[in-house]
């Protein structure tokens, strides 16, 4: 960690951020703690977590190098800022956060063996990380075995649910399902191209997508369904199919770097996305900053947040990220989510009282967050979050333009009868 991102060092950039209080969430802006009101260590610490009487350390473990790199550093930025904020407010139980940091490097094996240090060698308090469904799968074994909590920003397949993690980001039935009602009933959608990347995550959430479709979409059916190795660059072969079979919509599910060879091939081959739906879960703003506006303009996406959202949350949060990480970052839904996360631990560890993760586990249905930039969020007993459903459509200058979004907060529901 350098200089630069250390929490609690005065540095050019902790000096900037902190002029720029004004443009932080109302909650960072809380009233520091009196060392009256700071708790013993050994009131909340019990179990040997890696906390002291000024800090507490929780562990960053995201994809920096690889084929991930362009989907998760995002997410990466966007959990530094939150952790600046709470420290910058007054940390958490009055300790300020210090992160340890871990590349995952694109590789599920990587991930495990990280996840593991973070937790028996680095004793961290929490770990907030992962992208992937494969990544996520890898280490949950571990949080498990070694009793650490997860925060996880990534929309996911759903079929799960773990005391030791808590899921920032949308399962499938406020993605997935949500998003193909949409398309069925905005634009008479029949018929549908399913593709995705070759992992857990594309091929069950086409799992679920084709179930919806064929039994739940009148007059609806799947024309063709295909997967790609993470990391392909070569779409012509499935190009020319989806030219030759014209499906209503091409549902795409491919993600990291494998989108920029995507989108540019399917322009390349003369496919107009203003006048072919597509419909994607998996391309957000940090995607289109690889792929070019212009390749990908036209296409829809849906999502719980997009950076153009119009609310006083997200007008604070937008400033801070760029004042941080520079004018001409993007935030998408992953990197939000993930931003969700240090937030939610605070909330939680404030909620109990206490670090150790059995008590953060327990408190953590019915925490809240005010501050969150899509808006209100609130942890469900099933650890996922209750959000609004949203699908924007992409323009040439790399941001959604909100076309759609529920009224009310979806409730969770990672187990939906009949689509497992």
């Amino acid at each position: 960690m350098s200089d630069e991102t250390k929490p609690g060092l005065k540095s050019p950039l902790r000096r900037k951020l902190l002029m720029g209080m004004a443009a932080l969430p109302a909650i960072a802006m809380l009233p520091r703690p009196s060392f009256a009101d700071v708790p013993a260590t050994s009131a909340v610490n019990t179990t040997g977590l890696a906390v002291t009487d000024s800090e507490v350390t929780v562990g960053i473990l995201h994809s920096v190098t690889g084929t991930m790199a362009i989907s998760e550093t995002g997410s990466v930025e966007a959990e530094k800022l939150a952790i600046e904020q709470i420290n910058a407010a007054g940390g958490v139980l009055g300790r300020k956060i210090k992160f340890i940091q871990e590349d995952g490097a694109s590789d599920w094996p990587t991930f495990a063996e990280k996840a593991k240090k973070l937790l028996v060698n680095d004793k961290c308090a929490a770990v907030m990380g992962c992208w992937t469904s494969a990544s996520r799968k890898a280490v949950l074994p571990v949080f498990e075995q070694y009793n650490g909590m997860l925060y996880y920003p990534t929309f996911y397949e759903g079929l799960e649910q773990s005391k030791n993690v808590i899921y920032t980001g949308q399962e499938a039935t406020q993605q997935i399902i949500a998003g193909l009602d949409w398309v069925n009933k905005t634009k008479g959608a029949k018929s549908f191209y399913l593709l995705g990347s070759d992992y857990i995550w594309p091929r069950t959430s086409n799992k679920i997508a084709r179930k919806h479709i064929e039994n739940h979409l009148q007059g609806c059916k799947v024309v063709g369904e295909e997967y790609f190795p993470l990391g392909s660059t070569q779409f012509n072969s499935v190009i020319n199919k989806i030219k030759l079979t014209k499906p209503d919509v091409i549902y795409a599910i491919i993600v990291g770097g494998s989108n920029v060879a995507f989108y540019k091939q399917l322009k390349a081959a003369g496919i107009d996305l203003s006048k072919q739906t597509l419909l994607t879960i998996s391309v957000t703003e940090d995607e289109i900053d690889g792929i070019g506006g212009e390749n990908i303009a036209g296409a829809y996406a849906c999502m719980k947040y997009f950076q153009s959202l119009d609310n006083a949350n997200n007008k604070a949060f937008v400033p801070a990220f760029k004042k941080m990480w520079g004018e001409k970052t993007v935030i998408g839904d992953v990197t939000q989510a993930a931003y969700l996360g240090p937030w939610l631990w605070k909330l939680t560890v404030e909620k109990a009282g206490s670090f150790d993760i059995d008590k953060v586990a327990a408190a953590s249905p019915g925490v809240e967050f005010k501050g969150a930039p899509e808006g209100y969020v609130r942890i469900h007993e099933n650890h996922h979050l209750w959000s609004k459903t949203r699908v924007g459509r992409a323009k040439a200058d790399g941001q959604y333009e909100l076309i759609y979004e529920t009224a009310d907060l979806v409730e969770p529901d990672p187990f939906p009868k009949g689509y497992q």
